[in-house]
């Protein structure tokens, strides 16, 4: 939960996020409305993000889902080590299949 300074609907704060996560091989904003589930993200190095403003408190509300084994632990490790050794950040890890 984030209060929010401003007004702002949940379509602009999607924009944002889309915009500041649209490099990230790893992360998925989902579509307005949406929010993820951790069988979703179940055996992948998936961070999966959904968010909705509350306009009535104007309250930003994120919800995020990983899965703690992989992305929480070893397939995390291993992205790091990707991005410490010159490799690509993928290299090694496979994907989840896109949302249902």
């Amino acid at each position: 939960y984030l209060s929010l300074t401003e007004e702002r609907s949940s379509e602009e704060m999607l924009g944002i996020y889309s915009e500041f996560y649209k490099d990230e091989p790893f992360v998925r904003v989902r579509e307005e409305g949406e929010f993820p589930s951790t069988a979703e993200t179940r055996a992948s190095n998936y961070c999966d993000i959904g968010l909705k403003v509350d306009e009535r408190t104007r309250r930003l509300i994120v919800v995020s889902s990983i899965d703690n084994l992989g992305k929480g632990a070893s397939w995390q490790a291993v992205q790091n080590m990707n991005i410490l050794c010159g490799f690509s950040e993928a290299e090694g890890l496979r994907s989840a299949p896109v949302f249902p």
